[in-house]
Order: C-alpha cells, then sequence, then structure tokens
C-alpha cells in the first residue's frame, strides 16, 4: 500500500499538507520549547518543527514503516535539500516524542484531520475471580461486572477509551465495573466531541 501511494501520490497536495502542519506545529512548539531542555540545540541540521511535522504527517498519512516514510519524504517532500538520514531521523522523532505527543493532541482536539473516533470499553481486573466476594480493596469504589468478550464475572474498574481513526486516543473515563458502556461513553464523547 505504502509503495503503491509513494508512485501515485500528488507532490503539490502533500507540500500543502505539510506546509500547514509546519505552520500549526512552529506555533504550538513555542508554548512548550521550555520544557524541551535538550543540549546542543544550535548544532542541529533539522530544526525541530521540520522534524515534527514530517512526523505528524506521515502518521496523518497512514505510515507504519519508518523506512517507507522516510524513503517517501526524501523523494517527495526534500527532493533538493539535503534530509536527515533515516537513524539520525529516528533518534530525533524518540528526544522529541514529548513534543510530538503534546502537538498530536493539540492538533486531534481541533478535529480536522480526524474522519470518526471510536469508543470502546475493556476491564481493569483487581483480582482473580476466586477472591471477589471476599476482596476488601477499594470497597465502595470497585465493584463486580461482566466482561461481555469474555463471558466472565470480574472484580475491578472499567476503561471506556476514545480513539480516533489514526489511533490516537483522545479522552477516558475510568467507572466501577457495572457501569454500562453507553452511559459512559456519552461522558467520554462530550470530552473532545468527534463524529
Amino acid at each position: 500500500m505504502q509503495e503503491h501511494f509513494h508512485f501515485t501520490t500528488d507532490q503539490a497536495k502533500i507540500q500543502k499538507q505539510y506546509a500547514a502542519i509546519f505552520f500549526f506545529v512552529s506555533a504550538q512548539l513555542s508554548q512548550i520549547q521550555f520544557y524541551l531542555q535538550r543540549r546542543n540545540r544550535h548544532l542541529v541540521k533539522q530544526e525541530d518543527a521540520v522534524i515534527i511535522a514530517i512526523h505528524l504527517l506521515g502518521k496523518l498519512l497512514g505510515f507504519s514503516s519508518e523506512r517507507a516514510w522516510h524513503r517517501f519524504v526524501t523523494g517527495n517532500l526534500f527532493t533538493d535539500e539535503h534530509f536527515l538520514e533515516r537513524s539520525r531521523y529516528n533518534r530525533r522523532c524518540r528526544a522529541l516524542r514529548f513534543a510530538i505527543k503534546w502537538i498530536r493532541h493539540e492538533l486531534a482536539k481541533r478535529g480536522q484531520h480526524h474522519a470518526y473516533a471510536v469508543v470502546d470499553s475493556m476491564p481493569l481486573e483487581l483480582c482473580h475471580a476466586a477472591r471477589m466476594y471476599r476482596v476488601k480493596r477499594f470497597q465502595g469504589i470497585a465493584d463486580i461486572g461482566l466482561c461481555a468478550s469474555k463471558k466472565q464475572w470480574y472484580y475491578g474498574f472499567k476503561l471506556h477509551l476514545q480513539v480516533t481513526d489514526q489511533g490516537l486516543p483522545m479522552g477516558y473515563v475510568v467507572t466501577e465495573a457495572s457501569c454500562h458502556d453507553r452511559t459512559a461513553a456519552e461522558t467520554v464523547m462530550t470530552q473532545i466531541p468527534h463524529p
């Protein structure tokens, strides 16, 4: 799929998407620059905003392979200019992971780059089923609920999570195990609304 995309892409459209994301990242990065605290920032060949924008564009386009994405970038976005080699690019992305997560969350809050979001729940078991009627931890907070997919009862909590079509978690609610999914889903969807 990614190799097919590499040869059929519209280069002007990709450049326009990159420019829009770069503009957004540059504006957001100034707010968290203090928290990055990286050494030798003045010696880098590519500024942080470029690396973050390239990384975000790859995630939005659905690339899962780092090698395929780097090949795509050097072939379509930075054809004339010198871009970082793949290992250095990956190290910079790891060094900037705090900023990337924060900016992805800010971008997702705008809702313009995500087609839809999915809400699902999963059990958070606190003990084995044999001990669930005599456990004393979290009494009054946790309770007994049914996990429908496993067809078994458990003691604990239930995590309700909203995830975009790009795989980015947008909101969550932790409830007691007996809480119905529909009730918690309405609460999760009001945090950051998506279709």
